[in-house]
């Protein structure tokens, strides 16, 4: 292989977009949805001492969205419902489980058949 690398070859490699929190803070756009999570919560929720309104958090989250182009929106997205719903089934069983739990222990006061 031959260095540098030719133009075309150069051409290839894609930079890699970021977005910017109104700190200052710039996060890479590598489809880790995560790291924007992340970030959110270090720049503004601890930065306001845990103190941040939803009206706060909303517009650093549009901000965000507004910097990105279609295709990192669409991304995101996906992985933002698919996290979500893997929360959302997690939250589910939790709550099964905790049901099925209670009622084991609820039962093993009395005697099978009989009434208080």
């Amino acid at each position: 292989m031959r260095w540098p690398p030719s133009a075309p070859a150069a051409s290839k490699v894609k930079a890699m977009r970021s977005v910017r929190l109104s700190t200052g803070r710039e996060i890479v756009l590598d489809g880790d949805l995560l790291a924007i999570l992340e970030g959110l919560y270090r720049e503004v929720t601890l930065k306001h001492q845990l103190r941040v309104s939803f009206e706060d958090m909303l517009h650093e989250i549009q901000s965000l969205v507004d910097q990105m182009e279609e295709t990192d929106r669409k991304r995101y997205l996906v992985e933002s419902l698919f996290l979500n719903s893997v929360t959302y089934e997690n939250e589910m069983f939790d709550a099964y489980m905790r049901r099925l739990t209670s009622a084991k222990k609820r039962g093993r006061g009395r005697s099978a058949g009989r009434s208080a």
